[in-house]
């Protein structure tokens, strides 16, 4: 199989990095460092070779190095199954951000043709027991995974959502308004139920045939929506004086909520420890990345923030066992180097330091 990792890696102006140029392998890459260094920010910056807006959700404003808030540059070398793609992602002075690949401009959904990446950081620990917005989020990033095109449709959808609920909130009754749009939400939200579900069977297998130390996770999607298209676009019809009472649209993907299960014990993940949790979501990204192995023909880019936590040491080995079996170059950060020493000679490591305002990386191996 071949592989799919980063050879090359710089930031100019991004967050707290000035200037910082990486050479690495195919094998893991381990980051330690103090709170504040700006392990994380690296991780952010690859992520950004995914569409979306990234691990952090930031605006590219928010993502250019203060005080001087010049703008920020990204490159990269891919090396994947198609060949070596060169990336470079471009924000000036805070505009949106644009991206080069192969030395020619492309659309952010075109990263997801060349490139996967996932990723578990701190914020996702409470996925399960914090609001519905964060599930569907996480379920959207597993889809997009699998499906590059989801980004498009999601948009499409969310755009005529938008153009609806302004007609439904300036309390506009005639239907000749909303039949193109309602047509369109009924399209797209049939596309990305589908889509998703197509996902969750995905994920499903995966577990099923993986050996894995980490326990298994049963996910069902709960939407109340039709299915078929005409039935959606006829839902949506029929709902519209139920709609302008609440001043939006309250059928379709967008209120869908993702629910999780321990499934050895029966038990749902928001009652679950926060160990167990954090179990579920480390076997999650590992089955997502199982089955991204075989449908996209090589593992995913692996992020993951801070993986340590709520992981003792036997569960930590068996993640790097498992990382490195399924040949992913996987970047991981931690405070102390001992945190990976049961990868040993299998990862690569990085320091990054932090001094006047300045991060600095240093390869160790």
């Amino acid at each position: 199989m071949a592989g799919l990792y980063l050879s090359h890696l710089t930031l100019s102006h991004f967050r707290s990095h000035k200037r910082a140029v990486l050479e690495v392998s195919a094998r893991p890459v381990t980051i330690h460092g103090n709170n504040g260094a700006g392990k994380t920010n690296i991780l952010e910056a690859i992520s950004l070779l995914s569409p979306g807006r990234g691990l952090r959700r930031a605006s590219a404003e928010d993502m250019t190095r203060r005080p001087e808030a010049l703008g920020w540059k990204i490159t990269a070398l891919l090396q994947g199954p198609l060949g070596t793609s060169e990336i470079e992602i471009v924000s000036e002075k805070g505009a949106a951000r644009q991206v080069r690949i192969d030395g020619k401009p492309a659309a952010q959904t075109a990263l997801g043709r060349i490139a996967r990446v996932l990723w578990l950081i701190p914020s996702m620990d409470r996925l399960w027991i914090e609001g519905a917005d964060g599930r569907r989020r996480f379920l959207d990033r597993i889809t997009l995974s699998f499906l590059p095109d989801h980004a498009e449709i999601s948009l499409a959808y969310e755009k005529a959502m938008r153009e609806r609920n302004r007609l439904l909130k300036d309390m506009v009754r005639e239907p000749s308004w909303y039949a193109a749009l309602e047509a369109r939400m009924a399209e797209t939200g049939v596309a990305i139920h589908q889509n998703r579900c197509h996902a969750l069977r995905a994920l499903a297998i995966a577990q099923d045939a993986a050996q894995t130390a980490f326990p298994a996770a049963t996910l069902t999607l709960e939407c109340d929506m039709p299915e078929e298209v005409e039935a959606m676009r006829a839902a949506l019809s029929d709902n519209r004086m139920r709609d302008l009472a609440a001043g939006r649209t309250l059928i379709g993907p967008h209120r869908a909520d993702l629910h999780g299960e321990y499934a050895a014990k029966g038990v749902p993940a928001r009652d679950c420890s926060t160990g167990e949790q954090k179990a579920l979501l480390v076997s999650l990204i590992l089955a997502n990345a199982r089955a991204l192995a075989a449908d996209f023909g090589a593992p995913p880019l692996l992020l993951l923030d801070e993986v340590a936590a709520h992981l003792d040491a036997t569960r930590r080995a068996a993640l790097y066992d498992e990382i490195v079996a399924l040949g992913a170059q996987a970047w991981m950060t931690g405070t102390e180097d001992g945190l990976f020493e049961a990868l040993g000679s299998r990862a690569q490591s990085l320091l990054v330091t932090e001094a006047d305002g300045l991060s600095a990386v240093t390869q160790k191996s």
